[in-house]
């Protein structure tokens, strides 16, 4: 019964984050990119502090103590990986930057072993090169030729940044504080909307913010809750109940589940070459997976 919960709260989870990409394409028109961002962020803080203020009172001196961590974490993991979400989607379609972003895991890997030296086998190499490859067929849309030619399209192009961005941040949490994990993320969220709020500048500067409409305001309430709060609350319960290794593996989820949105929430077209660069991309990460158990 246990085990079934945390499946449960498991594939909310992955449902909710894989949800961001569909968020952020009924964005388009409704509200700009960047203030998306700092609203995202901003509320979620302080839904945190309300939620969470006895625990980050508690550690307030530890959060002082790594501010630095906190604010450049924030920055990157948080405002540079949302911006370019966001702003990704205004070019490319949520079922390219689902499926891309299959990528994150092989960042971290690729990250760890560059940063760590962390031991890894033939079987984990070969499954990051495919998992790879998938991606590059999506980024490509089917066609190669153009990935030498450096014709992609500028969305993919920012997704592949995000990415990116995202698998260095979460190599670099290993540096994080010893705090409760609502401590930890009001610390981060708060880094977030700060750290956001140069790029509203920006954007209103070029006459680009686009204040929320009804539609933007229930996109700003549904990426400062679900996403940024609630999946995080269901993933720590899930591995409380079944492990980090089984709660682990349903992270792979969330291409799948950001695609399915996306089909059926947007109605945007599946290609041939999604299908493929799914089945590249997961069966790679599966493959690196059984490697990293030999290794």
């Amino acid at each position: 019964m246990q085990s079934r919960l945390a499946y449960i709260l498991l594939l909310l989870t992955c449902l909710f984050w894989g949800g961001n990409s569909v968020a952020g394409k009924v964005a388009v028109g409704n509200v700009s990119p960047m203030l998306l961002t700092a609203l995202r962020w901003g509320i979620a803080f302080l839904i945190l502090l309300v939620l969470g203020w006895p625990r980050i009172r508690n550690d307030l001196t530890k959060l002082r103590e790594s501010w630095i961590f906190l604010l450049l974490a924030g920055m990157f993991g948080f405002t540079v990986f949302t911006v370019a979400l966001y702003g990704s989607l205004v070019f490319t379609t949520a079922v390219n930057t689902s499926i891309e972003q299959a990528a994150v895991p092989m960042v971290i890997f690729v990250a760890n072993f560059v940063l760590f030296r962390l031991k890894v086998s033939i079987t984990q190499v070969l499954g990051f090169l495919i998992s790879i490859g998938g991606v590059m067929v999506v980024a490509s849309h089917g066609e190669l030729s153009r990935l030498l030619a450096l014709d992609v399209n500028k969305g993919d192009a920012i997704m592949l940044v995000a990415v990116l961005v995202y698998g260095v941040y979460s190599v670099t949490l290993r540096w994080k504080p010893d705090v409760h994990w609502q401590s930890l993320m009001a610390g981060l969220t708060f880094s977030a909307f700060i750290t956001a709020l140069p790029f509203v500048a920006i954007e209103a500067a070029y006459g680009a913010v686009i204040t929320p409409t009804p539609m933007g305001w229930a996109v700003v309430a549904y990426t400062a809750t679900l996403p940024s709060i609630i999946s995080q609350m269901f993933f720590i319960r899930g591995v409380e109940m079944i492990g980090s290794n089984r709660a682990g593996l349903f992270i792979n989820l969330v291409p799948i589940c950001g695609t399915l949105l996306s089909l059926v929430i947007l109605g945007e077209e599946f290609h041939s070459y999604h299908a493929i660069a799914l089945v590249m991309a997961l069966g790679g990460i599966w493959l690196a997976e059984r490697g990293r158990k030999a290794a």
